[in-house]
């Protein structure tokens, strides 16, 4: 799926569909995957290196004198036409702190650091839910993360550069004016409306707890992913993400389509909530998450390829679509690290990392 330009979005099967092009978004998760990954097989660590320097170009060259990102690229890399996406901002500032934090090369994350340094700006602008999100896990990353590797401007000047601090404080209250407004007894969300990627709310209140230690914070965070893993789990057990056919409110939930970015956004939660409580039920929902994409789903039909890493886009009443694009083959992906991160030890680790290829 990956070329000299970046990571191609759409696959027919498995064959990439050249006339759909790249978007901004797809590079970004694969950056955040090939960071994260890397660490997992040391041996192999120079493929995911070349991978993820692939995408940082893509960040750098798809981001605009005022910070903000284009998103959609034609093959012949011609931009195409759209409305400017807080979303996508979001996802390539995380990206880019991954980067900066995970990627031994001291040139790529100078790269990741141009790129945070020049979003800024950008960032003080957002204006929706989950562009607030993934800007204030980016940020409280940042915040917390331990400096592995040297660079030119140390994290405490790069943390004063961005005005990290002022950032975290006012999207950590967004989301929590955010679920004030909408949250009442027997619907404990942010909006009226549960729709998509909906993961990245309670993980980035995990993730801002970390950085401000905020206790309505973490009681908000916590409130919220159990009633989103409530939703997002059938009566036999196995995890039913909303699907796509319609979404869900407090008097309806869409079955179909479902979708593997919403099993992946409740792990990643999972993940931020484990971290921070301990729980094992946390830890047994990753393991849900990930047994969703091998078939314990409400098909029964495995949606991830193991022997090449590949995912199927969505579960349809009919099984699995068979087209394989990036947003989903990434998601599975992040979902196996995460769940190898939690239940494997290191020989199994290094196992699994065998077979995750972008």
């Amino acid at each position: 799926m990956t070329d000299d330009t970046g990571l191609l979005e759409h696959a027919l099967g498995s064959v990439p569909r050249r006339q759909e092009g790249y978007t901004t978004d797809d590079n970004a998760r694969a950056l955040w995957a090939c960071s994260v990954i890397q660490r997992m097989e040391p041996d192999a660590s120079e493929r995911w290196l070349k991978l993820a320097d692939i995408y940082l170009a893509f960040l750098l060259w798809l981001q605009k004198e005022d910070g903000t990102f284009h998103n959609n690229v034609a093959y012949d890399r011609s931009p195409e036409a759209e409305t400017a996406s807080d979303d996508c901002h979001g996802r390539a500032v995380w990206a880019a702190v991954n980067a900066w934090a995970e990627l031994p090369d001291e040139g790529s994350r100078w790269a990741a650091e141009t790129i945070l340094l020049r979003s800024a700006a950008a960032a003080q602008q957002l204006q929706f839910p989950r562009g607030w999100a993934y800007t204030l896990a980016a940020y409280s990353r940042l915040w917390t993360v331990e400096e592995c590797y040297p660079l030119q401007m140390t994290r405490p000047e790069l943390l004063e550069k961005l005005q990290a601090w002022t950032l975290i404080e006012r999207l950590e209250g967004n989301l929590m004016d955010l679920y004030s407004t909408s949250a009442e007894p027997g619907w404990h969300w942010f909006e009226p409306q549960m729709t998509y990627g909906n993961g990245v709310l309670p993980w980035a209140l995990y993730s801002s707890y970390q950085a401000t230690g905020r206790d309505t914070v973490r009681r908000v965070a916590k409130e919220s992913l159990d009633f989103l893993a409530e939703q997002m789990t059938a009566k036999e057990g196995w995890i039913r993400p909303i699907g796509n056919r319609g979404w869900a409110d407090r008097g309806h939930r869409s079955r179909w389509d479902q979708q593997p970015l919403e099993v992946m956004k409740l792990a990643l939660a999972a993940r931020e909530a484990y971290r921070v409580e301990g729980s094992q039920e946390y830890k047994e929902l990753i393991r849900r998450c990930r047994e969703w994409f091998h078939g314990e789903n409400d098909c029964h039909r495995p949606l991830a390829d193991p022997s090449d890493g590949s995912c199927c886009d969505g579960l349809t009443p009919n099984g699995p679509n068979r087209n394989k694009g990036a947003e989903s083959t990434i998601s599975f992906l992040l979902t196996e690290y995460m769940f190898a991160e939690l239940h494997c030890g290191r020989d199994e680790l290094e196992k699994r990392a065998e077979m995750l290829n972008i």
